[in-house]
């Protein structure tokens, strides 16, 4: 689906005069469309969260396609593990230290899960602030997986990650989707529950995995179910400009 800037300033909370800024700016992925600007929905979700703007929960009623409900963070960090003292002394270092360590199926190639995830990185740092990063692919990408990962690493000592306060990282949540749709709504997911303050504290104070997961959960819980809607075909557009630097 291909946003409006209506649209992008209800789901980012903002005026659409802050859109129309951040566009003439260049900071916000936008697209030019017979003189009209859009958006996508995974990049601008994307933007908004390394960026730490509140999202408003609207973005969970993304119109859906199929009978089959989008998976939970719950059921994508238990399927992908929690995992503590991670080695590492740099990015690259610590990237691979968590391919690793991933609950990753047999037939996934985790060497080219790790150049994708850096590919990404090189784009610009996946690092959102006060010691968290997300590291995923800028689009979600054939790894043979039949459901979501999410894997929540906690590092050995900090590592310095290029984010967007500068402070370096310590906590990771690594994110490996087989379907677009699983990717944003993750992604949209993580971004919302990272600012419940109960489920902060676990992962600040790296609590037993038990604890996290609980933590997970209610916070979960608090977040409406998706509204079913039609589906909406993306159409493809002949003539494309991107308007920012990827983020």
């Amino acid at each position: 689906m291909k946003l409006t800037v209506k649209d992008a300033a209800n789901l980012l909370s903002v005026s659409e005069k802050s859109i129309y800024r951040w566009i003439k700016n260049g900071s916000i992925p936008a697209y030019r469309v017979n003189d009209q600007y859009r958006f996508n929905r995974a990049e601008l979700l994307e933007w908004a969260t390394s960026r730490r703007i509140q999202v408003s929960p609207e973005i969970f009623q993304e119109p859906v396609g199929g009978d089959t409900p989008p998976p939970s963070l719950s059921e994508a960090l238990r399927a992908g593990g929690v995992h503590y003292r991670i080695g590492g002394c740099d990015k690259a270092s610590v990237l691979r230290s968590v391919v690793e360590v991933m609950n990753l199926p047999e037939e996934v190639d985790s060497e080219f899960l790790y150049q994708v995830l850096l590919a990404r990185e090189a784009l610009g740092s996946t690092g959102i602030g006060e010691g968290i990063a997300i590291p995923h692919v800028r689009n979600p990408i054939v790894l043979h997986l039949s459901r979501p990962l999410v894997a929540l690493c906690f590092l050995e000592r900090p590592v310095e990650f290029g984010a967007i306060d500068h402070h370096p990282v310590a906590t990771l949540f690594t994110l490996v989707s087989p379907t677009v749709r699983a990717h944003l709504h993750l992604l949209s997911r993580l971004g919302f529950i990272l600012r419940n303050n109960e489920f902060r504290s676990a992962i600040t104070r790296q609590a037993s995995r038990n604890e996290i997961m609980h933590a997970l959960a209610a916070a979960e819980a608090e977040i409406a179910p998706p509204k079913a809607t039609m589906a909406v075909s993306e159409k493809p557009v002949v003539h494309r400009q991107a308007t920012s630097t990827a983020d």
